[in-house]
C-alpha cells in the first residue's frame, strides 16, 4: 500500500502526539502559552504596553473601596500575578488614597515593583501611568514638576512612563489650564516622564491640548476617559474618533462600570458603601445589556466581565479594570487571548442602546 506525503505527515503527527501523551505525568508540565504575544503589545508613543492594564484606585481608598492596611500582602500577590502573566501597565494617581493615606497607591506600587522576584529587566519593563491632580494651589509649571518629583519618590523609580493631567480646569478655572499644560511640557523636557497624557478631557479640550503640545514639540501619548458598554455616549465615541485621527491611544477606565457590568449585582443585591446609591439608580435599566453579556459569555465559555473588557479591547482601547484581589486578576486575565466577532460586537452595542440607563459621566470631564 502506497502512502502519500500528506498521509506520512499525518501518521508522524499522531505518532508524536501519542509519545507526548505517554510521557505526560504529574511531573511533566507542558509549557504555558502567553495570554498575548510580544507583537500584540500596544504602542503608546515610545512605550510598549500590554493590551490590558490594571487600575489601582482602590489601593489606599477606604471611603469607596474599603481599603485596610492588612490588605497589602494580598495586593502584592495581586500585582505579582499580573506581572507574571505579562501585564506591564499600571495606572495610579498622586491623589489616590484617602485622608492620611493620600499617595498610598503610588507607595504600594513602588514597594511592589522594588520587590518583584526575578530579573531586573522585568522591573524596567513596567509602565507606570500616574495622574497629577489639578489642585487649586498648583498654579505654576514648577509646582507640577514638584508634584512629579514627589510621585517619583513614592514610586521609587527614576522616570515615570506616562505623566498625565488628572482632569482639566477649563470648566471652572480656565486660567489654570495653561499652567497644567506647561507643567506637562516641563516634566517631559526635564526627562521626568517618558511620555505625557491626559485624563477626563472632552473632545474640544483634547484637540486644543494636542495642538498646544505638538507646537511645543511634546507628543500627546494617551487620553484616559470613562469608556465601556455602559458609557457609550456620543461624547465618548467622538473622543475615540479624535484619538484615532491624531494617533493618541485611548485608555478606558471603569470598563466594568464600577462593577455594574460584572453580573454580580442586582437591584436587590447591592455593594456596600456609596456605590449602592448609584447602582440602585442604574441597574434596573440594564437588563437588555446584562442579558446579552450573559448569553455571549455562555456561548464563549467566558464570564460576563471578560466579555465586557474584551469589547473595550476590540474597540481599540486599553482597558484598565481595577483590581484588589488575586481572584479579580485571574478573572480579568481571561479577557485576553481571544476577540469578539463583529456580530457579537454589534449585538452588545445594540443591547447597550436598548438599555435605558447610562453611567453617570465624570463631573470633571470637559466638553
Amino acid at each position: 500500500m502506497a502512502f502519500s506525503s500528506s498521509t506520512t505527515l499525518t501518521v508522524a503527527y499522531f505518532s508524536c502526539l501519542n509519545t507526548f501523551n505517554e510521557i505526560s505525568s504529574p511531573l511533566f508540565k507542558p509549557p504555558k502559552l502567553p495570554l498575548f504575544w510580544p507583537w500584540e503589545k500596544v504602542k503608546m508613543g515610545p512605550l510598549s504596553a500590554s493590551p490590558m492594564g490594571f487600575g489601582t484606585w482602590a489601593w489606599g481608598n477606604q471611603f469607596l473601596w474599603g481599603y485596610q492596611e492588612s490588605m497589602d500582602s494580598q495586593l502584592q500577590q495581586t500585582f505579582n500575578l499580573a506581572v507574571e502573566n505579562g501585564i506591564n501597565l499600571f495606572d495610579t494617581a498622586d491623589s489616590y488614597g484617602t485622608g492620611r493615606l493620600n499617595g498610598k497607591s503610588e507607595k504600594l506600587l513602588g514597594k511592589f515593583i522594588s520587590e518583584i522576584p526575578g530579573q531586573k529587566q522585568v522591573q524596567n519593563n513596567i509602565v507606570i501611568a500616574t495622574k497629577f491632580a489639578a489642585y487649586p494651589w498648583r498654579l505654576t509649571p514648577g509646582q507640577f514638576v514638584n508634584a512629579c518629583r514627589a510621585s517619583l519618590a513614592r514610586l521609587q523609580i527614576e522616570q515615570i512612563g506616562i505623566g498625565q493631567l488628572h482632569w482639566s480646569t477649563a470648566n471652572y478655572a480656565p486660567p489654570q489650564e495653561l499652567a497644567l499644560w506647561n507643567g506637562l511640557v516641563a516634566m517631559y523636557e526635564k526627562g521626568l516622564v517618558r511620555a505625557v497624557g491626559v485624563s477626563n478631557y472632552g473632545p474640544n479640550q483634547l484637540v486644543k491640548i494636542h495642538d498646544y503640545l505638538t507646537a511645543r514639540g511634546v507628543p500627546l501619548c494617551s487620553a484616559q476617559v470613562q469608556f465601556s458598554l455602559l458609557s457609550m455616549g456620543e461624547n465618548q465615541l467622538e473622543i475615540k474618533n479624535i484619538c484615532d485621527s491624531l494617533g493618541i491611544r485611548l485608555i478606558s477606565y471603569s470598563p466594568l462600570g464600577l462593577g455594574m457590568l460584572t453580573g454580580k449585582y442586582t437591584p436587590s443585591k447591592l455593594p456596600r458603601g456609596p456605590r449602592a446609591l448609584l447602582f440602585r439608580q442604574i441597574l434596573p435599566g440594564l437588563n437588555p445589556l446584562l442579558r446579552s453579556l450573559k448569553e455571549i459569555a455562555e456561548r464563549r465559555g467566558k464570564t460576563i466581565p471578560q466579555v465586557a473588557i474584551n469589547w473595550c479591547i476590540c474597540k481599540g482601547t486599553i482597558p484598565i479594570p481595577g483590581v484588589k484581589s488575586v481572584k479579580q486578576v485571574e478573572e480579568n486575565l481571561g479577557a485576553l487571548g481571544w476577540r469578539l466577532s463583529s456580530d457579537e460586537l454589534l449585538e452588545l452595542e445594540y443591547a447597550a442602546l436598548e438599555s435605558p440607563q447610562r453611567m453617570i459621566q465624570n463631573i470633571f470631564q470637559t466638553r
